[in-house]
């Protein structure tokens, strides 16, 4: 849904808008001065006179996102940031015309403005979601116009265009095809129920819960019961190796219990088939208590 301004913020934008195609244009040396003066000697009147003078190009680049559905004077405020990074980052001495480069910086602070506030769901977040996004309308509208899903010959073609996954152009045009709705939304006029009521749940039921506490409570008494018939070192290893947070390394435990490595992981691998021994005469599968290496 497009969003409209009230009366006051639409005359606001109206007059800052006038005010910045007022403003005169600089000429190349002019220009090349200004930024001399900011970049040498931090001259803030420069930096602003520079700025000043190119606000109608962020006018200009604004236009371009009208049809996204966002207020117009935001777009302008972001654009405005992205001028003043130009101007901040800007180098003279590389002889390139601050309105190309600046064109750069405010059409990327729109982007990522647009891309932020468009849906609720986060969108853009690939390189290849980005381009889709701000290209697959254009791109359509080469194709059809009839406003029919794209054919798999369509989305093809845009892929290729924009050289991106074909299912990538896929799910783009499914997120346009959708608008951001609330799950408390009603499913019609009349009526209590909503959206969310009939979302299924899936996450486990408390049965389930309580049965997998239960198992794990048996579990572990299992590998309680197996572990202590093991012999103080091997419990040692074990412990430290298989059931810690991070587990030791082969040297480190080897200095602490006064062995080589190479006896440390032998002492490990009889270890874990004793283990093994014990907690299959209890349960089928001893990979769900201890992991492979």
């Amino acid at each position: 849904m497009a969003h409209v301004d009230d009366p006051v913020t639409q005359k606001a934008n109206l007059d800052y808008i006038k005010t910045a195609m007022r403003e005169p244009l600089l000429e190349r040396a002019n220009e090349f001065a200004l930024a001399q003066r900011w970049r040498q000697n931090d001259d803030a009147k420069a930096l602003h006179e520079l700025v000043r003078s190119y606000t109608r190009l962020v006018v200009s680049v604004a236009s371009r996102f009208r049809n996204y559905g966002l207020p117009n004077g935001d777009l302008i405020q972001e654009g405005n940031v992205g001028l003043m990074q130009a101007a901040a980052r800007f180098e003279p001495s590389r002889e390139v015309q601050f309105s190309t480069y600046a064109t750069w910086w405010i059409r990327s602070a729109m982007q990522d403005y647009v891309l932020r506030n468009w849906s609720i769901v986060r969108t853009g977040t690939t390189a290849a979601q980005k381009s889709l996004f701000f290209n697959l309308r254009r791109l359509r509208a080469k194709i059809e116009d009839s406003g029919e899903p794209l054919t798999n010959e369509g989305r093809q073609w845009i892929a290729d265009q924009l050289k991106v996954a074909l299912h990538d152009v896929t799910e783009m045009e499914i997120r346009f095809a959708g608008t951001d709705q609330s799950l408390n939304a009603p499913l019609r006029d009349a009526g209590e129920d909503e959206w969310q009521d009939f979302m299924p749940d899936a996450a486990p039921n408390p049965e389930d819960i309580v049965i997998g506490m239960r198992d794990a409570q048996t579990r572990s008494k299992w590998l309680a019961e197996a572990i202590g018939d093991l012999s103080p070192r091997e419990q040692t290893i074990i412990r430290q190796r298989r059931l810690g947070d991070e587990a030791v390394t082969l040297e480190d435990l080897g200095k602490e219990l006064g062995i080589s490595k190479e006896r440390v992981r032998q002492l490990e691998q009889r270890a874990i088939g004793k283990l093994r021994v014990s907690i299959l005469r209890k349960v089928e599968n001893p990979g769900d208590l201890l992991l492979e290496e």
